[in-house]
């Protein structure tokens, strides 16, 4: 059986050290160290973990190659944010958002996981991104918090 591919927005990687949301973290990390997912990451996120505090980088820079697969921001990707812009399903405040949700689509994750309950993990918004996706050509995406996948695994 194919490994699920779950596409980690920055958040995931900054709550590994947040008491509210490093529980639910460490446990979807430790289903990445235990090969039961893949860890999907992009460029952006890479330029977004920069600004991080440096626990988290190195957290970040630790995960093992063989666990992760890193995929690259097309112009695809920015036409298909632009879009959800474009159809007010957010404001362009959230465009750097946009792109994570554009690349888990274009790459077909099975799952984009965030701790963004505002802009990505919100029931008005994935609908909106998948009526988009749908129209466009594109997969529906599946997105939920780690709290929602640890609790389905059991």
């Amino acid at each position: 059986m194919m490994k699920q591919r779950f596409y980690f927005d920055t958040s995931v990687f900054g709550g590994v050290y947040d008491t509210e949301f490093d529980e639910a973290t460490l446990q979807l990390f430790e289903m990445v160290k235990m090969g039961q997912i893949l860890c999907m990451y992009s460029n952006l996120t890479e330029s977004e973990i920069i600004d991080a505090p440096r626990r988290v980088r190195e957290y970040f820079e630790n995960i093992k190659a063989s666990y992760a697969e890193k995929v690259i921001v097309t112009g695809e990707i920015l036409n298909l944010a632009a879009t959800y812009i474009a159809e007010k399903v957010v404001s362009e405040t959230s465009f750097d958002d946009c792109v994570h949700i554009a690349t888990a689509t274009i790459y077909k994750a099975d799952v984009l996981v965030s701790w963004n309950f505002k802009h990505i993990v919100n029931i008005y918004r994935i609908k909106g991104y998948n009526s988009i996706n749908l129209r466009s050509g594109y997969i529906s995406i599946n997105i939920h918090s780690p709290k929602e996948i640890i609790g389905y695994e059991n």
